[in-house]
């Protein structure tokens, strides 16, 4: 007989001892296994990947939400500065008023006060002028009297 005939009785044999060992069933077993792990982990970087989708939805979302929130602070911010910058210049405006009307005030009042010190002033020069050219032409006690009574008569009158 001839080797190929032996070849191929021994490879019969070897494949009757695999079917009665039952290592095609172990074989497609064992690849089931694999299939259903290889199918479990696709589905898990199934669930992953809409997760990350989620995750970065999210993220997308609360990044939106805090740029509008950051446009929002500063639009305010931009706003509370102008009504400062306003209400301080309106301060300021008012102050300087009240500073200048103050200065008025006290001017006037300088003014009045020097206005009376030089009437007064005058008044006196007046009245020791009339009293000293009084005094030289009238002479006696009826000078006297009539120096005396004109000087408070231009007194009253003054005040």
């Amino acid at each position: 007989m001839d080797s190929s005939f032996w070849a191929l009785v021994g490879l019969l044999i070897f494949i009757g001892i695999l079917v009665y060992v039952k290592v095609p069933g172990m074989i497609t077993k064992a690849l089931d296994g694999r299939a259903d792990k290889v199918r479990s982990e696709l589905e898990e970087a199934r669930r992953l990947r809409e997760e990350a989708q989620a995750v970065l939805a999210d993220f997308r979302r609360k990044t939106q939400s805090a740029d509008e929130e950051a446009e929002a602070i500063i639009a305010q911010a931009k706003a509370e500065a102008e009504r400062m910058t306003a209400e301080t210049e309106a301060a300021l405006d008012e102050m300087i008023a009240r500073r200048t009307a103050a200065a008025e005030t006290r001017i006037a009042q300088a003014e009045a006060q020097a206005l009376g010190e030089v009437r007064a002033r005058a008044t006196d020069i007046a009245i020791a002028a009339s009293e000293a050219l009084l005094t030289e032409q009238a002479k006696g006690k009826a000078a006297a009297e009539l120096i005396d009574s004109s000087i408070a008569d231009v007194k009253a009158r003054i005040n």
